[in-house]
């Protein structure tokens, strides 16, 4: 299996407000940057998207390391809190629904082909490729070129 190291970061201008992704792909001397900006949205499901944007990238089953600094994420997954959302048909351990269900549910799909090892990574503290990510969101957010996040419900943030 090919080993994939992947870095995503997710950012919102007001949250909710305007947001987009980034994510940066290496896998040997090869890599990939993409990022894509939505009208209305929330950090959360940014950083999610961005996640979900890296994965369905890659063409076969791969070992991923991925990072992130969004611990809304990482711990969603290493913290098996996703589970128990799925065995509580998508309700939290408090009873409410699941906030991003639509993305949580399309993230375990993108996922499912591969390994993967998730690691946070602290925002904002010099990371270079985190730094990159958190740019190219940026730079997606300010370009104009904004899509419908057609699962965001402002209603629900």
């Amino acid at each position: 299996m090919k080993r994939v190291v992947i870095h995503t970061d997710g950012a919102c201008k007001g949250n909710p407000g305007p947001g987009a992704y980034g994510a940066v792909l290496v896998c040997g001397r090869h890599r990939k940057e993409i990022s894509a900006g939505y009208r209305a949205t929330t950090n959360n499901r940014m950083e999610l998207r961005a996640a979900i944007a890296a994965l369905e990238l890659l063409a076969e089953p791969c070992i991923v390391e991925l990072h992130s600094d969004s611990k809304y994420l990482v711990k969603a997954i290493q913290d098996k809190w996703i589970d128990g959302w799925k065995r509580r048909g998508w309700i939290t351990a408090d009873k409410k629904p699941v906030k991003n269900q639509d993305l949580w549910r399309q993230l375990l799909s993108a996922m499912e082909p591969h390994r993967i090892d998730w690691r946070w990574v602290k925002g904002h503290a010099g990371n270079q490729e985190n730094e990159r990510c958190d740019e190219l969101a940026n730079l997606a957010v300010t370009a104009g070129r904004l899509a419908e996040d057609t699962g965001f419900d402002a209603a629900g943030c």
